[in-house]
């Protein structure tokens, strides 16, 4: 690691740790790593968020305490050595491919998740699941999907996460609940509006439905809608569909009911977002 990187780095955690807000709405790939690392060695129970806040920082302090090393929260040089294997190699430092481990991949996976591409649990482990989110991350970013992050898919890594490029309305009546983002060590890739099972649900936007059926994935009853610029909204755990494939809808218009259908536990509309294949954050587009 060099000195560079590692006063960054410590750096960054004594702004985090301190109390202040990420400058990022993504939270930090270095953070998240040393979240994995700390989970991996059972200092860390809390979501792989990339904030450092209080529960990442007394574990830091703990691990800190157990190796000889003072106690300060902040997890520089020292720290990441005592780590071993887990905090190791940086981010960037090199290519990396399927059956590589460490902070890095872990890195590699938490923005992946962000940038819409999602790859199961964030564990520092590089196999099929991360490869296939890198592929078509790979292919969304205009590169070549060779399944290995070099330099140029790391340098698009650390662009802004997509945003939506058209403005939308809520679909339902009700409050959010679970928005988009990490969700323990997984990542959640829309929004929940919990509500009665039966209640409406309307099109975000004025567009086209591309799908109205029955999804094998998880989402149970499902609608998408292809809106302008590459955007589609999709409608998820409908107890009905009340419109066809290939209709014409404008905003507002119903397109079912609140269910529980796929994989719920419990009556919502599961709301998604996505630009060209990635997962977009629904609260970008929605006034």
């Amino acid at each position: 690691m060099t000195v560079r990187f590692r006063a960054s780095l410590a750096l960054a955690m004594l702004v985090l740790l301190a109390g202040a807000s990420p400058s990022h709405a993504a939270g930090s790939g270095e953070v998240a790593a040393l979240q994995v690392a700390l989970s991996g060695v059972g200092l860390y129970a809390g979501t792989v968020d990339g904030v450092a806040g209080p529960s990442t920082s007394a574990a830091v302090r703990r691990f800190q305490s157990g190796h000889g090393i003072a106690a300060d929260g902040v997890a520089g040089a020292a720290t990441r050595s005592a780590l071993g294997r887990r905090g190791r190699p940086a981010f960037g430092s090199r290519a990396m491919r399927s059956g590589n481990s460490g902070w890095d991949v872990a890195g590699l996976q938490f923005r992946l998740a962000w940038h819409g591409f999602p790859s199961g649990n964030i564990d520092a482990g590089f196999g099929s699941h991360t490869q296939a989110a890198l592929n078509r991350f790979q292919v969304w970013a205009g590169m070549t999907p060779d399944g290995v992050a070099g330099p140029a898919t790391v340098a698009a890594l650390r662009r802004p996460v997509p945003r939506s490029p058209v403005w939308l309305v809520h679909p339902v009546r009700a409050r959010i609940g679970d928005r988009f983002g990490p969700r323990g060590s997984r990542f959640h890739t829309g929004i929940d509006y919990p509500a009665p099972t039966g209640t409406p649900v309307g099109t975000a936007g004025r567009g086209r439905v591309v799908f109205a059926g029955w999804d094998r994935s998880g989402y149970g009853r499902l609608v998408v809608v292809e809106h302008p610029l590459g955007v589609r909204s999709m409608y998820a755990h409908l107890s009905s569909i009340l419109v066809s494939t290939g209709e014409v809808v404008a905003a507002g218009s119903r397109v079912g009911l609140v269910g529980a259908t796929g994989v719920a536990t419990g009556p919502h509309l599961h709301f998604e977002l996505r630009l060209r294949g990635a997962a977009l954050d629904p609260l970008t587009a929605l006034r």
